[in-house]
Parts: C-alpha cells; structure tokens; sequence
C-alpha cells in the first residue's frame, strides 16, 4: 500500500523529483518526461499529471552544467510527446463521439454533436491553440474536437503549432530562468503567472465575444 502511495505521489508531484530522477537515470529520463507529457496531452483520464511545471522543471535542469539533459533535444522530444499525445485523443474522441451521441439518447443527442462539429470548425483553431496552457483544459480540448468531427487536416495544423509553442514557452522559460533564486522560491507562483499570461488572449477574445452583441445592438 504504501508502495502505491508513494507512485501516485511520484508521479503527481514529478517536476519536484525530477532532478533525483534524472540524477539516477540520466539521459534514461527523456523516456519519463515524454510518456508524462503524452499521458497528460493524449489521455482524458490522466488530467492530474505535471505538464506545465514539469517542462518548466526540466528546461531549468537542462541549463545546469554537466546536466544530462539538453534544451533542443528536450524541446524536440517533448513537442512531438504533446503532439502525438492530442492526436491520439482526437482519434478517441472521434471514435467514441459518433456511437455516444445517437438521436435516441436524451442527453447525448445528435444535435448536440453537430453543434460542436459547427463550433470547432469555426473556432477550433485558436482553441486548440489556447487550450494548451489552460491545465485540464487542454487534456479534453483535443478529444472534444474529436467527438466534435472537427476536419482533422484542420486540427492537425493547429494541433502542431499549439504543442510546439506550449513546449517552446515552458522549456525555455526554464531554461533561462529557471535557476534565477527568486525563481526557485517562487516556483508554483512562477508557473501561475505564465499560465495567466499565456490565457490572455483567450481572456480578451471572450470579451469580446461577448461585448459585441450589445456594440451591435447599439447600432
């Protein structure tokens, strides 16, 4: 039991053993890193992984010298780990959406699916973009565009720009400042204001949104 435990905790709280982890394993740990980052992008069960702080984590690690791990390799490996890793939920939720959604379920009907396909087509991309450094978020993202039959040609696009401009931000933030001391003692503080920073212009674009009925209205 406390076996288990301490496994759920070790991979819960993994950019904050990273550095012993990579210590131990060495170059052996670019194998964790990617599987994280894939399980975190690919698997609508696996939400709760580190994905932000952990790329954050080892672009900081990567800048110590003598360390194992290098930024370019590791920004290559890990942007193909999230890409994948949204391809393969698109292809579960595209999958699952068609036999979920039937016009004989109350709650999951047919309509509800069209509607989604509708919206993801119009604004599937910059939400694709977005949703990458929105935690949770961007774990269900990709399967909804699925479920949503959003035109794959379409997503895969965006899909790519996303993953390497969330991997790029995160890896090299890290990287060069990642071991600045007010950095290390403000690590989760550090991580929230990117976040923030980076949901922005999500932020602005629903206001929007939302300011333009009444412009329009007004006029």
């Amino acid at each position: 039991m406390n076996l288990i435990l301490s496994l759920i905790d070790l991979f819960l709280h993994l950019d904050k053993y990273l550095n012993i982890i990579i210590q131990q394993y060495q170059a052996g740990s670019y194998i964790l890193l990617f599987l994280v980052i894939f399980m975190e992008t690919g698997l609508v069960v696996t939400p709760f992984l580190p994905g932000d702080s952990l790329i954050f984590a080892a672009g900081a690690l990567a800048s110590i010298d003598g360390s194992p791990l290098n930024i370019v390799f590791l920004f290559i490996l890990l942007s193909i780990a999230a890409i994948i890793g949204d391809t393969v939920n698109y292809w579960i939720g595209h999958y699952i959406g068609p036999k979920a959604f039937t016009s004989n379920s109350r709650f999951l009907k047919k309509e509800y699916l069209d509607r989604t396909h509708a919206f993801y087509e119009k604004h599937g991309g910059k939400t694709i973009i977005l949703a990458r450094f929105v935690p949770i978020v961007r774990t269900f993202a990709p399967f909804v565009a699925g479920v949503g039959a959003m035109t794959y040609a379409k997503f895969i696009s965006y899909n790519v720009i996303g993953g390497i401009l969330w991997v790029a931000l995160f890896s090299f933030a890290g990287y060069f400042f990642g071991n600045l001391p007010f950095v290390e003692q403000n690590f989760s503080i550090v991580i929230i204001a990117i976040i923030l920073v980076s949901v922005l212009p999500a932020v602005i674009e629903v206001l929007k949104e939302r300011m333009r009925p009444k412009a329009e209205a007004a006029d």
